[in-house]
């Protein structure tokens, strides 16, 4: 028995190991292709050691950081804003349905479930959005649209207050006098932090990482964009120059295409990086809801 558990343990632990690399290897590819000269990508590939050590993708960013800082802020601002919406919306959606009293609970359930299986259509969401309620070119185009409320938080959430917050302690506190929104801030959401820990991150990851919003809706105010869009048009300014500066006396051959999508990658995923250590305990808590009920 005893050798069975550790053989266990030992492939348990080589899969984890292999899953980590995939993890890793990826990250440190991505870095090491940033500062690799061009000519030696074009002609070699990518490689886990830079070739032809250059800082010319980084000097690039470098001379373009104020719009670099400014599509920062605005990513800040956007994710910020959406993220504490998002919370704030799920937990005053999921909180009512995870009590069994709540009248037209099953008919609520069945109206979010329905939204996870179908939808609109990106045709008449979008015409939605634009003709009706006018948010083209407005802070909230990279708010509001696909990011603003999500069924499976809402279910997430639902399911770890049903497990995990004893509706004994919210009767004694109506007991006492308590109203439901003090029941909410004072005992649900205090005994719901790992969940809330999650799904924060998960929703500010994908508000980070959101790039469509601004490809739909943002049509003239570019100083809307995030640093996804804004490094999306660098990309595509970039290859606009490199594809017509034949015959046009435009210099680009020393003009670093490839590692500058590589550079661009790795400052795009710097705050994640820096923000997900802070977040671990919640979401590795949050993530396993349900499992242990105690």
């Amino acid at each position: 028995m005893i050798y069975k558990n550790k053989a266990f343990r030992i492939t348990m632990n080589v899969i984890m190991v292999l899953l980590t690399l995939c993890c890793i290897l990826p990250f440190i590819l991505l870095i090491a292709s940033s500062f690799s000269s061009e000519a030696d990508l074009t002609k070699y590939g990518y490689s886990f050691i830079p070739r032809g050590f250059t800082l010319a993708a980084y000097k690039y960013i470098w001379a373009i950081k104020e719009n670099i800082l400014r599509a920062y802020g605005m990513s800040f601002l956007i994710t910020g804003i959406g993220t504490v919406i998002n919370l704030v919306m799920t937990l005053l959606f999921a909180y009512p349905l995870s009590r069994k009293d709540l009248p037209g609970r099953k008919w609520i359930s069945f109206f979010l479930f329905f939204t996870m299986l179908f939808n609109g259509g990106f045709v008449p969401t979008y015409l939605i959005y634009s003709n009706v309620f006018h948010i083209t070119d407005t802070l909230a185009a990279m708010i509001v649209p696909y990011l603003l409320m999500n069924a499976f938080y809402v279910i997430m959430m639902r399911t770890y207050i049903m497990t995990n917050v004893p509706m004994e302690v919210i009767e004694a506190s109506m007991i006492d006098g308590a109203n439901e929104f003090q029941n909410l801030a004072r005992i649900v959401v205090p005994m719901s932090k790992p969940i809330i820990g999650t799904i924060g991150l998960m929703s500010a990851i994908a508000y980070w990482n959101n790039w469509t919003n601004g490809i739909y809706f943002i049509q003239s105010r570019r100083n809307l964009y995030g640093i996804q869009n804004y490094l999306n048009s660098v990309i595509s300014n970039v290859a606009f120059l490199q594809t017509h500066s034949v015959g046009s006396g435009i210099v680009t051959a020393d003009l670093p295409s490839i590692s500058i999508r590589m550079a661009l990658a790795v400052i795009a995923i710097i705050p994640v990086l820096v923000a997900y250590p802070f977040f671990q305990k919640s979401f590795v808590a949050g993530i396993t809801v349900g499992s242990v009920k105690g």
